[in-house]
């Protein structure tokens, strides 16, 4: 079932936006963002706004649990609008490769076209990836400010020694 649509309208009416939603393994996570953050009270309203919706209109068979979630300072990247919002930040990611083993990328994302991201690959430069052969991807979340670069110093001048010399006689 399509839930994109009933949530975004539910959670629009909180403030909030639907960052992503996934079955997994039993649990409907349902992940929620807004501008300059999410809070403990956010997260609470939405939870009980979807789990009564859910309620009423009973979308899956059986038991599931409800998760209700920010994104987090790491993000989850799973489709091509979330590749989107992430331009400019430093991504990793693990591409499937056919044949050939995995392989793990780390680079900043320059641009999304179609179903293809490209990424400022750390040791490879520039990499097109199909976002279908990507097993999972994340923000990297850098702490702290960038350490500065460090000028060279200057050696301490020599003294002179302006002591008046001694004439022996």
């Amino acid at each position: 079932m399509d839930l994109d649509t009933p949530l975004r309208s539910l959670l629009a009416s909180l403030d909030l936006d639907l960052y992503d939603v996934e079955m997994v393994s039993g649990t409907l996570n349902v992940i929620v963002s807004k501008a300059g953050g999410v809070d403990l009270e956010s997260l609470t309203k939405a939870n009980r706004t979807i789990g009564e919706w859910l309620d009423l209109n009973d979308p899956f068979p059986g038991h599931y649990t409800l998760d209700v979630s920010s994104p987090g300072l790491e993000r989850k990247l799973r489709t091509s609008h979330h590749f989107t919002s992430a331009i400019g930040e430093l991504v990793t990611l693990r591409e499937r490769r056919g044949n050939e083993p995995t392989r793990r990328l780390e680079g900043v994302v320059l641009s999304v076209e179609g179903n293809a991201v490209t990424i400022a690959e750390h040791e490879l430069g520039t990499v097109s990836v199909n976002i279908d052969d990507i097993e999972r991807a994340r923000t990297v979340f850098v702490w702290g400010p960038e350490p500065k670069a460090s000028k060279p110093t200057k050696a301490p001048a020599k003294k002179k020694n302006s002591s008046p010399s001694k004439k022996k006689g």
